[in-house]
């Protein structure tokens, strides 16, 4: 089985910004958001034995899943640079709300298409993903923490469901929630609200 979790809000989160592969740090909800998840996987868990705490290098990510581990009290965490969010290329660090206004059809009928005009498309951001789920012990040995962004957080549980772009697109990406990935099923646990 995955967890799969989403790194909390952060500063360009909150601003409406395109981050890609640059930074911002966790907000103060952000660390919250992250604790309450790390709460829920400990309730989820009760024992840690065999299990693997996966992250995104970027720093959102790796905040997150050092939050988590606090939680849990101290399980490794590996990075791996394939479950990194989808860059956007120059477009990277950029408000939302001034691409739309340049190219009203950049994020296409989804709100997250993968034609910003540069950066990485759908194709290559599910190749490196496909590639780190192939990578994976067979279930049921497969005991998996994985921390991850929006966009590519959605894009694995397409990939796990066998769902088409448009339906990976469209999925929701809270930042107070764990998803189940198991026996080619998703679900969702919601954290209990942050403020």
């Amino acid at each position: 089985m995955i967890y799969l979790v989403r790194h909390g809000q952060t500063a360009f989160n909150r601003e409406r910004r395109i981050q890609g592969h640059v930074d911002s740090p966790l907000t103060e909800l952000g660390v919250r958001q992250a604790m309450a998840v790390g709460g829920l996987l400990r309730d989820l868990i009760p024992d840690l034995d065999g299990w693997r705490l996966i992250s995104s290098p970027l720093g959102r990510a790796h905040a997150t899943a050092e939050l988590i581990t606090a939680r849990l009290g101290g399980l490794p965490i590996e990075l791996d640079d394939r479950l990194k969010e989808m860059s956007w290329g120059p477009h990277d660090g950029r408000l939302r709300a001034d691409l739309e206004a340049e190219n009203p059809e950049t994020f296409g009928k989804t709100g997250w298409a993968f034609d910003a005009g540069s950066g990485e498309s759908y194709e290559a951001v599910a190749a490196r993903i496909g590639d780190w789920l192939a990578d994976l012990p067979p279930e049921p040995e497969r005991r998996i923490i994985a921390v991850s962004h929006g966009i590519s957080g959605r894009v694995l549980r397409g990939l796990y469901a066998n769902l088409d772009r448009d339906a990976s697109a469209q999925q929701d990406v809270p930042q107070d929630a764990v998803y189940l990935l198991q026996h080619g099923g998703v679900g969702g646990i919601d954290c209990e609200a942050v403020e």
